[in-house]
């Protein structure tokens, strides 16, 4: 084939212009044809006779072989170079054989599968973390979509109920008591404010009474005339301030039993009768919810619609009757613990309040010993040297 290329290459007629000249713009293309002849003949020599069989036998060009034209002359067959032979000899350039040259374009025909990876393996860990990942994210999607209809549907229920409109589930006797106990709770609040303003004022009495009684003593030094009279009125006022911070001890007692109970133990419960209310809400939403449907048509649709309303209703109903019994069962504990503790709070207050004021210092102090109020020793509010540094 390269030696008929060749031969009719050398038989063409080479026109002459009209100056003589037999150079033109023609030529310099006929030389690149024969030098990439050359090259062919290299290619030629190299490649088996069965695959250039094979290259001819190809029938209609291929999208991965196209050709250039070199030139215009001998027709259309003529100085046309398939473009795999350039890419044989860019693979050879390379170091690589025409057989692999073949080998790697018959592997990309279509048709002609690639052969599997040898790495395949170490792609799992990353598969496996982004089906992790994707798990997690439907997970949190689902959880944003039901938080997102439970959400609608109690704040349909709640604007319902304010305008009248939708039903509420209402037990009468249990809504009295939560209301007696928020009325308690305030009334409670006030008496704790104002014990600890009596703490306060009573304390900034009881450190007047020790100054003045340190100023009287220090008087009856150096006033010799009238050092009895500074001495009984120094001895008087540290013994009021001695009972002063007895009487304190009882106070703080009872504002520290009173804060228990009002801040702790009622808070819990009331808590808990939120929660309660949160279920009540959901609970009649999702009745509310039932029942439209089952007003309406009773299609293949609806009737799943109405089961899975169904499933939903049973759930919120059987948290709104749990959640009921624990409002109920920590209303009586709360009415039980609150009458045990200021009866022996309200006893506590009296009797040191009685004794301190009757200036009865044996009953005061026997007082503290019957509630088991253990005071502070002196000195000890005061932080230590090394708080001090």
């Amino acid at each position: 084939m390269t030696d008929s290329l060749l031969s009719k290459a050398a038989t063409m007629e080479i026109p002459i212009n009209s100056n003589g000249d037999s150079r033109s713009a023609e030529d310099d293309s006929l030389e690149q044809g024969a030098q990439i002849g050359g090259i062919l003949d290299e290619i030629v020599g190299t490649l088996p006779v069965a695959m250039d069989l094979q290259q001819v036998m190809v029938s209609g060009p291929n999208l991965n072989e196209t050709s250039i034209v070199s030139g215009g002359y001998g027709g259309a067959a003529e100085g046309i170079i398939p473009t795999s032979s350039i890419k044989d000899i860019r693979s050879k350039s390379r170091g690589i054989t025409p057989s692999q040259s073949a080998a790697s374009r018959i592997a990309n025909q279509p048709g002609n599968y690639p052969a599997p990876s040898m790495h395949h393996s170490n792609s799992n860990p990353s598969l496996m973390s982004e089906e992790a990942t994707r798990g997690v994210a439907v997970e949190k999607f689902d959880t944003v979509k039901k938080w997102s209809i439970n959400t609608y549907k109690c704040t349909k229920q709640m604007f319902s109920e304010r305008f009248g409109r939708g039903t509420k589930t209402v037990d009468m006797e249990l809504e009295a008591q939560i209301d007696v106990l928020r009325e308690t709770k305030l009334k409670y609040e006030r008496i704790l404010r104002l014990a600890r303003e009596l703490t306060n004022h009573f304390y900034n009495m009881v450190q007047t009474q020790q100054a003045l009684g340190d100023t009287f003593a220090d008087l009856s030094q150096k006033s010799p005339e009238l050092q009895d009279e500074f001495g009984y009125n120094a001895e008087t006022q540290r013994l009021l301030c001695k009972n002063g911070e007895t009487l304190l001890g009882a106070i703080n007692f009872f504002v520290s039993s009173i804060n228990t109970l009002v801040n702790k133990t009622m808070e819990d419960t009331l808590m808990t009768i939120k929660t309660y209310e949160n279920a009540r809400l959901e609970f009649d939403a999702y009745r509310s919810d039932l029942e439209e449907l089952s007003a309406g048509p009773r299609d293949a649709a609806t009737m799943m619609r109405i089961e899975m309303a169904q499933q939903q209703y049973q759930i919120q109903k059987d948290k709104y009757e749990r959640l009921h019994s624990d409002v109920t069962i920590k209303l009586k504990f709360l009415e039980e613990n609150k009458v045990k503790v200021m009866h022996k709070q309200l006893l506590l207050f009296h009797n040191a309040i009685s004794a301190y004021f009757a200036g009865n210092q044996q009953q005061l102090e026997q007082t503290l010993r019957q509630f088991n109020v253990k005071l502070k020793p002196p000195g000890s509010d005061k932080p230590s040297w090394l708080e001090e540094q």
